[in-house]
């Protein structure tokens, strides 16, 4: 059984449940993730807002029982996030279409819109009992090359889905990473009033 931790956000202002109990865990158990909750992840994640409605996101799905595609994601990660990420039911390769479709010109929203629309998967996965770790310790040309990417677009993340595994199962420096409380900068660190440095009264 996985081992329980609260992880629930100490925060200075009341915010919806889904928010602050969203974390990103190393511990995941292998326990497959149904087709129809997977549906649902990408359903939220397509309804994001975007520039111009260009929706410049793309998804490629490599499911842990395809131990072929499996196996050559794993390979592009960072040698610190193969020790657990590749346990993980599912592996989500998030990429920018970088032109917009309209005019071919380049998107400088792309990132932005990718991002927001990984936000939306990210709540709909906590509402599912599911948790998300986002990577950028991956290689993205050889991701590119092992995932067929083609020109104009660009790899920018490869997420663990999954079902929360056993903390004791993890290296020790990471179970002592992944038992640490969360935090963040106070509001007014963050949060300027009319012009930068103006701290903000909240």
């Amino acid at each position: 059984m996985p081992t329980e931790l609260n992880k629930t956000a100490v925060t200075q202002y009341p915010i919806h449940p889904l928010l602050a109990e969203r974390w990103s865990p190393r511990a995941f158990s292998d326990r497959p993730i149904p087709a129809d909750v997977q549906g649902s992840l990408l359903e939220a994640a397509r309804w994001a807002p975007s520039s111009s409605n260009e929706q410049p996101w793309r998804f490629i799905l490599v499911q842990r029982k395809d131990e072929v595609a499996h196996s050559r994601i794993v390979e592009t990660l960072s040698s610190n996030n193969r020790i657990w990420a590749s346990r993980a039911p599912l592996l989500i390769v998030g990429v920018a279409s970088m032109l917009r479709s309209s005019s071919g010109r380049p998107n400088g929203h792309a990132w932005y819109d990718l991002g927001q629309s990984v936000a939306h998967l990210s709540i709909q996965a906590t509402a599912a009992g599911l948790y998300l770790h986002q990577m950028g310790g991956f290689d993205k040309e050889q991701a590119r090359v092992a995932l067929e990417i083609p020109e104009n677009y660009e790899p920018a993340v490869v997420i663990a889905v999954g079902y929360l595994g056993d903390v004791s199962e993890l290296p020790e420096d990471l179970q002592a990473r992944e038992r640490n409380p969360r935090s963040r900068r106070p509001l007014p660190e963050s949060v300027f009033n009319g012009k930068w440095g103006e701290a903000a009264d909240i």
